[in-house]
């Protein structure tokens, strides 16, 4: 079994990490190898569920901080083992997230008194279907490991607080005509041609910019897809178009819909929600929130996509986005973290939890 050493510095951990290979639903060998590290630590009380570890602090302070990263990556794509170049990091999971994992197993290990008591969280299957999420079912079989004042998701954010995430939906907007034969088009009816009216309203739509907590979360409403045709001679009966909706936190699904549906409203088309997830509000006025702001230099700005800062949202705890790397090289072939993120992250975070 691979071995992690606790005592080295987060750069070192997060290559330790990286070389050994978690792709989704195989994170049993990586998840070992944390529980081993974490198990040496007596301030810590260690529970293990699935490929999920879980380590806490039992101290009795006043508020309880989550400190969450998920394990797993996305399948490999030749960017294994790491390879250290100057001040970049490169390999598989390097930036999404097992920077963010290396700075949770530092703080572990260097800040056995916070001034906090922390949970830290390093889960399963987070790359793949929610079903196998290892912190949905971590919620589920044992929700009285979660509970606490503020979460923290180590994210890549550039080393940037990103507060709570957008929410999401998915709609198909269908509309139905009558099939004919194309040198009888009169005798038909397109139901392509009623697919204008909808990418009409989609062209037109303005989307609203919602300021909370100081944080600015943008809209957008946009088509994604489009289906519809039987052959070269035939007026299609049936056409549909994919419209995704991102929404900013203080809409909840439910009204996200109607609000859907109020944009095509009037048109001879008929929407099915296919798929949606919450979003999750910053809640920054709590006073852990406000302490982990303050101590990143006071800078936070909106999250711009979904993460699972939702799930903790659902659970009634806010929660931000903070972790090493640019999310923009996620999955990537040439993944790779800026190491001096890794470094100010973990410095920013043992400053939080030592005041």
């Amino acid at each position: 079994m691979p071995t992690l050493d606790l005592t080295a510095d987060a750069v070192t951990l997060t290559r330790q990490l990286v070389d050994i290979e978690s792709v989704s639903l195989h994170e049993e060998e990586i998840a070992d190898a944390v529980e081993a590290a974490l198990r040496t630590l007596d301030h810590l009380e260690v529970v293990r569920h699935g490929h999920t570890v879980v380590a806490r602090t039992r101290l009795g302070r006043a508020e309880r901080v989550v400190i969450a990263g998920h394990l797993d990556t996305v399948p490999v794509n030749d960017n294994l083992p790491s390879r250290l170049d100057g001040d970049l990091l490169h390999g598989l999971g390097s930036c999404d997230m097992k920077g963010g994992d290396a700075v949770i197993l530092r703080l572990a290990a260097g800040v056995p008194e916070p001034n906090r008591d922390v949970t830290y969280v390093l889960y399963e299957a987070e790359e793949i279907e929610a079903e196998f999420n290892g912190l949905r079912l971590l919620a589920q079989a044992h929700p009285d490991l979660l509970e606490a004042d503020f979460a923290i998701l180590m994210e890549p954010s550039n080393a940037g607080v990103e507060a709570g995430c957008q929410g999401t939906l998915r709609v198909v907007v269908r509309a139905a005509g009558t099939r004919a034969h194309s040198a009888r088009s009169w005798l038909g009816d397109n139901a392509i041609h009623k697919l204008g009216a909808v990418l009409a309203r989609l062209e037109a739509y303005r989307a609203r910019s919602v300021d909370i907590d100081g944080c600015v979360y943008r809209e957008g409403l946009s088509a994604v897809r489009i289906d519809g045709g039987v052959a070269g001679n035939v007026i299609p009966d049936a056409a549909t178009v994919t419209v995704n909706f991102r929404f900013a936190p203080d809409r909840s699904v439910e009204a996200a819909y109607a609000h859907v549906c109020e944009v095509f409203d009037g048109l001879d088309v008929a929407i099915e929600m296919t798929d949606s997830a919450a979003g999750a509000l910053p809640g920054l006025t709590r006073p852990a929130a406000a302490a982990l702001v303050d101590a990143a230099g006071g800078r936070v700005r909106a999250k711009y996509g979904w993460t699972d800062v939702s799930r903790f949202a659902a659970l009634g705890i806010p929660a931000v986005n903070y972790g090493p790397g640019d999310p923009n090289l996620a999955h990537r072939a040439d993944e790779h973290v800026d190491v001096a993120q890794i470094t100010a992250v973990t410095d920013t975070l043992r400053r939080y939890l030592k005041g």
